[in-house]
């Protein structure tokens, strides 16, 4: 499943029809009898429905949506939110279809159209698609304003009326939808923390566009069960321990054990053949009986923090997690640190290991091996010298520029975690629920990720995967067993059998 800005999913449109040959009343058709299959789901057949239709393509959907419920027996009453001379090509043609069916287009009246929204149990929106841009103006600001004081169930085609469909935008006023259904490809404002809550639950629809074309246009991608089904590592029967990657996690210090035991559990129970923790010798001794699949070096220390690593023999590990439980003292980061740069294998740098990076970024970015970053967007703009809220605007153009800039692999975590290879690919995970937002839970990730950086052909997809299932595996424990106000991060660790059972 692909994700898509307003340019990359018109080029996709246009080729499809000058290109592949496929014509646009044939795509107009499969959108709204796609989209009509999603509507009838939600519905009784009791319902009242009001259908708002505009000009473009989405008012063209519109109207093949008005004619197939009609003809199903629903009650539908179709209102054109535009002139007659904006209705053209695709949309006319597909309007005129509608009437010769027997179907009925009402114009919009502004006196009366508060009392037809009243009186529905369905609004559909398919009055502006993803062109828009600007503030709304005249009877189609005034509609949505309408449709938004409504207690009807409101459903919206390929994009809320009125949203932008790029990251960017703050300046909009727009539908408020409880479900939106996309048409061929999710749009990049639907995964976008600002602009995301108006879509409701989305669904895509898939209308007949060539994969090939998205593979051409778009370097961005939903993480779903498939692509990780097609990715998850499988074991060989002859396997052994050391086929499965020997990893090493450095972090921890006196005030802070907790973070390190995680980060140890969640890349045994995720599949790490042999593994190593580093860290103070208090915390090892508090440890250690809960983890004794793992193995344990003691580090100088200083103040119950690590004081340096210079004494490990880097060579003998696969991968390097680093930064948990750490602590600021710069002095641990530079024990640490300058130390990890010849390594010659991928290196993970997550909590205070972020804090303490911005000094020697430069130099892990120079390095050849894989840079591992995994940021909340706290930790990232404070990496990139901008405001949260700057970041947050527009994460998907500033996680590829840092990734580019820097040759790292970035994990802005969030709702929908932005994955960015260094090349520029983007990968969105999307599971997960907010009981994930306690203390520990970005500790145990790395320690997936660790493991699955390991085990995995790609650095790109173990990490996704370890993201898709993190966030799966708080899903079923919801589910099952756990409230999203009592799951723990330890908990997270324990569901992660079941969720490699479910998806795999």
């Amino acid at each position: 499943m692909y994700i898509v800005t307003a340019e990359e999913m018109y080029k996709v449109d246009r080729e499809t029809i000058s290109t592949i040959g496929l014509d646009g009343k044939i795509l107009m058709e499969n959108a709204g009898r796609e989209a009509s299959k999603e509507i009838e789901k939600r519905l009784t057949g009791k319902e009242k429905i009001v259908i708002l239709v505009g000009s473009g393509n989405n008012g063209g959907d519109g109207f093949v949506i008005a004619r197939v419920l009609s003809e199903a027996g629903y009650q539908v009453k179709t209102i054109q939110v535009a002139p007659d001379e904006k209705i053209t090509g695709d949309a006319a043609y597909h309007r005129e279809v509608y009437r010769q069916f027997g179907g009925q287009v009402e114009r919009y009246d502004a006196d009366s159209i508060e009392t037809v929204l009243q009186g529905a149990d369905v609004i559909i929106d398919a009055m502006l698609g993803i062109g828009v841009s600007g503030a709304l103006r005249g009877d189609i600001l005034t509609v949505t304003s309408q449709v938004n004081k409504q207690n009807a169930y409101v459903i919206s085609i390929d994009i809320p009326s009125g949203l932008p469909a790029d990251e960017g935008s703050s300046d909009f006023q727009a539908i408020e939808a409880d479900v939106t259904i996309m048409i061929g490809a999710v749009k990049q404002s639907a995964v976008c923390q600002n602009t995301s809550s108006y879509y409701g639950e989305w669904i895509v629809a898939d209308i007949g566009f060539p994969e090939k074309l998205f593979q051409t246009h778009t370097q961005k991608c939903l993480w779903t069960s498939s692509r990780f089904q097609e990715s998850f590592p499988e074991r060989e029967v002859n396997s052994h321990k050391g086929n499965h990657g020997r990893g090493l996690i450095i972090g921890g210090s006196d005030p802070m054990p907790g973070s390190i035991l995680m980060t140890t559990k969640a890349a045994l129970r995720t599949g790490s053949g042999l593994l190593t923790t580093a860290s103070v010798r208090n915390v090892i001794s508090m440890i250690a009986g809960n983890n004794p699949e793992a193995m344990y070096i003691a580090t100088p220390e200083t103040d119950g923090n690590i004081a340096g690593i210079d004494h490990i023999d880097l060579s003998g590990f696969d991968a390097v997690a680093v930064g948990i439980g750490l602590g600021r003292k710069e002095e641990t980061a530079k024990g640490i640190f300058p130390a990890l740069l010849p390594f010659e294998g991928p290196v993970i740098i997550d909590a205070d290991g972020l804090y303490h990076l911005k000094s020697y970024l430069t130099d892990f970015g120079s390095r050849q091996a894989p840079l591992i970053l995994t940021p909340h967007p706290g930790e990232l703009a404070a990496l990139m010298d901008i405001s949260v809220p700057e970041l947050l605007m527009e994460p998907f153009r500033y996680s590829a520029a840092f990734a580019k800039r820097y040759h790292c692999y970035l994990v802005l975590k969030g709702k929908h975690t932005i994955i960015t290879s260094p090349d520029g690919n983007q990968a969105v995970e999307s599971s997960g629920n907010p009981g994930l937002a306690k203390g520990g839970s970005g500790d145990v990730l790395t320690g997936m990720i660790l493991a699955m950086v390991m085990q995995s052909e790609s650095i790109f997809a173990g990490i996704t995967n370890a993201c898709f299932l993190h966030g799966k595996s708080a899903d079923l424990l919801v589910q099952e067993k756990h409230s999203e106000q009592d799951l723990l991060a330890g908990d997270v660790i324990q569901g992660i059998p079941e969720a490699i059972r479910t998806f795999s």
